[in-house]
Order: structure tokens, then C-alpha cells, then sequence
């Protein structure tokens, strides 16, 4: 990954504001039945701040910059137990792209990251959920060679 044009680090309290700007990004789809774009905003807002400060074990937040130094992108790993085998998975919890930075590699190169991460970890499997709405995101995480591993269905309670 040394000939990237992206350096990726561990995030520092200076980063909280990039990172936090990034949110709404997870919500720029349709979103399933049931789930209001406030609800979502929320929840994973109140995630993000929790690991950004207590920095809970296994919980790990990149920043991606370009060669220019600015922050581009934002990854968190979590090592995981693997539920059928009980073997460390690494799991990207949180994934996003600055909007102006969309199409020049920057999730690619994330991806590429988390692969490296899991396999310096020893990890069984990269792991990650994605809403159905969020084709784009789908598309890629496929052509990365992830597949449908377990579905979640819901239903609203009425």
C-alpha cells in the first residue's frame, strides 16, 4: 500500500469534526421501512461519539488523507467473535468517503486496509453491514469480493 496516494492513521481529537461531518453520509439513500433519517442521524452519531471518546477495546478509527494532507475518509475496524466459530473476525463498523472525494479510490483503498488489518490479526473473515438502500456502497463492497454472508430482516411494530 506504500505507492497509494493516500496515508492512513489512527484518528486523533482533532479529527471528531471530520468524522462527525461525515455522518449524514450514511443516510444519502433510501432508507428501509421504518427507519427515519433523524432516528439513523442519532443513533449513529451517539455510536461514533462513544468510541471517539472512551475508545472502547477492539475498536479502532482511521483517518485517510491524501498527499495533500487533507483528511479524505474515515474507517473504524472492531475485532469481533465470530458467532459460529468463535474465531476473531475484523469488522468494519463505520465506513465513509468525503463527498469530494468520491471516484478517485478512497473507499478502495479502505477496503485494501481492512484487508491487511484482518490478516495482521489473524482475523477469519472482514465483516461489515450495509442498508439495502445503499446501492452504491453494495456495489463496491462486491466488487471487493464480500457476499451475502447473514440477512436481518425487520419489521415496524404497528
Amino acid at each position: 500500500m506504500s505507492d497509494s496516494p493516500f496515508l492512513i492513521r489512527l484518528a486523533e481529537s482533532d479529527d471528531d469534526e471530520f468524522i462527525l461531518d461525515l455522518v449524514p453520509r450514511f443516510i444519502s439513500f433510501p432508507l428501509p421501512n421504518g427507519r427515519t433519517r433523524t432516528d439513523c442521524l442519532k443513533g449513529i452519531e451517539a455510536d461514533l461519539v462513544h468510541h471517539l471518546d472512551d475508545q472502547p477495546p477492539n475498536s479502532y478509527i482511521f483517518v485517510v488523507e491524501n498527499e495533500d494532507g487533507d483528511a479524505v475518509g474515515f474507517l473504524q475496524l472492531q475485532k469481533t467473535k465470530d458467532f459460529f466459530t468463535h474465531r476473531d473476525n475484523c469488522h468494519i463498523a463505520n465506513i465513509a468517503v468525503a463527498q469530494k472525494y468520491e471516484g478517485v479510490g478512497v473507499g478502495k483503498f479502505m477496503l485494501a486496509y481492512a484487508d491487511s488489518w484482518a490478516k495482521e490479526h489473524h482475523c477469519q473473515f472482514v465483516t461489515l453491514a450495509v442498508l439495502p438502500g445503499n446501492e452504491k456502497a453494495r456495489d463496491l463492497y462486491v466488487s471487493h469480493g464480500f457476499d451475502t454472508d447473514l440477512m436481518r430482516l425487520a419489521k415496524p411494530v404497528r
